[in-house]
């Protein structure tokens, strides 16, 4: 039987020490656990760190764009080495994957990604994946790890998403932990604290978010503290951290991919009948329109906006922004089909 798919991400914070080195510790521990898990489950790490792991060797680090991507570049192999080393005694072997937004957002290039990774999971391999900070564009980048974390579990139907983090899950208002989030509604994402780690990109913001998408898509989301012994193999059974329980679904393959992993590159808002059309699962026709937030060309892929502007669903247009906007008459005319419309 074909193994279900887990995805860990490690935040910089929980795999680095305080002087922001990469720490072996908590790499040999999460070598220990993850050499359990590979006999359940088809692995994918992904992991942080290797900006924080290359700063120290670039003089007078600063924080500029170009002084993160020389970091990466220096960090990148010394992230992996450490994970070969530890790995290496279980008989486990890592590979890189570097990825980038436009790996997702064209449908062939990411069934290459899918492909490549089946490819090494028959031989026991696990692949790290990481943005490709070194040549990523800024307007094209990842928000951070927990989207591509995210982005990758939702493409691949994976089973499970672990967040490591350097905090013990989600505090409410006193500081204690919410042990599970039964949906992702509004409250349950007002509760993140804004703060976020000296290291790393994301906050608690960014994890609610993707975890959200995650649960949206069937998938479970755990967020948790890493550095603890048994704490992954803990999290993959719901005993640590902040559970947050996936919903229901039945939809395509494609349409999860085209939900999470696709480059959004348009914003239209609609009005409430054209809402409620969606729900009810129709097609999006122009009459429904009320303005292009964000201009898009036929064949890309589009946030659709409710009247208070909050996002309702995604699709591919059949139609350029700009054609749409100089119609005379939008009656019968449709901006994306139904089935190329995912409600998030």
């Amino acid at each position: 039987m074909k193994k279900p798919i887990l995805v860990i991400k490690f935040g910089s914070a929980s795999i680095t020490t305080p002087n922001h080195e990469i720490d072996e510790a908590v790499i040999a521990n999460v070598a220990v656990q993850v050499a359990e898990l590979i006999k359940i489950y088809n692995i994918v790490l992904v992991s942080s760190g290797a900006v924080a792991a290359g700063k120290k060797k670039l003089l007078h680090y600063s924080g500029s764009l170009s002084e993160k991507k020389a970091a990466a570049a220096i960090g990148n192999p010394l992230l992996l080495q450490t994970y070969a080393h530890y790995f290496a005694p279980f008989g486990i072997s890592i590979a890189q994957s570097l990825c980038e937004r436009h790996h997702f957002s064209n449908r062939n290039q990411f069934l290459q990604l899918q492909k490549t990774y089946e490819e090494l999971w028959k031989s026991n391999v696990i692949p790290i994946a990481n943005e490709n900070d070194v040549v990523s564009n800024l307007e094209l980048k990842f928000s951070d790890n927990d989207e591509l974390a995210t982005l990758i579990a939702v493409g691949f139907g994976a089973e499970l998403l672990l967040f490591s983090t350097s905090v013990p899950g989600v505090l409410d208002a006193d500081g204690k932990i919410i042990k599970e989030f039964k949906e992702m509604d509004s409250a349950a994402l007002s509760v993140a604290r804004k703060e976020k780690s000296a290291v790393g990109l994301g906050g608690m913001t960014s994890k609610l978010t993707f975890a959200r998408l995650a649960t949206q898509m069937g998938i479970k989301a755990v967020i948790f503290s890493g550095r603890t012994k048994e704490a992954i193999i803990q999290a993959v059974n719901g005993e640590t951290g902040t559970v947050c329980q996936p919903q229901k679904i039945n939809i395509s393959a494609r349409n999860k991919w085209l939900a999470s992993g696709s480059l959004v590159r348009g914003q239209l808002q609609i009005d409430n009948g054209a809402s409620k059309a969606l729900q009810n699962r129709h097609s999006l026709l122009a009459v429904g329109m009320v303005k292009v937030v964000k201009s898009f060309e036929a064949g890309e892929v589009i946030e659709i906006l409710d009247m208070d502007l909050q996002s309702i669903a995604v699709a591919k247009s059949k139609i350029d922004s700009k054609v749409l906007e100089e119609l005379d008459n939008r009656q019968n005319v449709e901006i994306a089909h139904a089935d190329d419309i995912v409600l998030i």
